[in-house]
């Protein structure tokens, strides 16, 4: 049986009536939440845990529940203008190179269609990205066999670690595009990373670099106690 908590007056006349059977009768809860309400659809995390992943996990992972659209999650913006865009790929490599906008989109394109987990709790799923894959980024620069980290920079400093294997993983990319839009700005227009297989502050957003190290270097949320790997199945959250 669903579960709707009455909500509050303010809330009913934002809300369509229509709009809101609609969500009720589809199995939507009304939880309450800092003296606010916000819609958590339990039909959707239900039939999403009842899946399981090619590699034999559940695909939600634990304490998540799943939402309808991709959440922006805040950050300090960076330019959205593609003629600003640039993308610099140095560290340790043989060949190190920088692209502007239109040399991204000249390499060779992949699509790819992946779940999203953030940190806070919630999954997106089949979220479709267009981008370039990271691996062919790094087969461009010529990674050399000192390399075992990868380090995304972005805008005003902000900076993610990730494990070179990971990062060279075939779901893995500079996106500029979100099921078949152009990033929109609070998404990291024009051009973000993409790490599905962690939780998604490694994916930063506002990308300006690639840089290959061999030792670690933890970035902006992990120096703040946050988990170093952030693998979501195995709940890394917080060190």
């Amino acid at each position: 049986m669903t579960d709707i908590r009455s909500p509050s007056s303010d809330l009913l006349r934002a809300i369509s009536r229509r709009d809101f059977i609609q969500r009720a009768a589809t199995g939507t809860v009304i939880t309450a939440l800092g003296g606010g309400y916000y819609f958590l659809n339990d039909r959707l995390t239900r039939e999403a845990q009842a899946q399981t992943r090619a590699d034999g996990r559940p695909r939600v992972p634990p304490g998540q529940r799943v939402i309808e659209a991709l959440r922006p999650m805040g950050g300090t913006p960076g330019s959205p203008n593609p003629s600003e865009f640039r993308l610099r790929i140095s560290g340790e490599v043989e060949r190190p190179f920088e692209l502007d906008f239109a040399g991204l989109l000249a390499l060779p394109q992949t699509d790819v269609v992946a779940d999203v987990h953030c940190v806070t709790a919630w999954s997106c799923l089949d979220a479709r990205w267009r981008g370039v894959l990271i691996r062919d980024l790094a087969e461009k620069a010529g990674v050399k066999k000192s390399a075992r980290h990868v380090i995304f920079e972005a805008a005003h400093g902000y900076t993610a670690n990730v494990r070179l294997e990971e990062a060279l993983a075939p779901d893995v990319l500079v996106a500029h595009r979100l099921d078949g839009r152009a990033l929109a700005r609070p998404h990291g227009a024009p051009a973000r990373a993409v790490v599905p297989s962690l939780y998604f502050w490694k994916s930063p957003k506002w990308l300006t670099g690639i840089r290959f190290t061999s030792r670690d270097q933890p970035g902006y949320w992990e120096v703040r106690g946050y988990n170093n790997h952030a693998d979501p199945w195995l709940e890394e959250r917080y060190a």
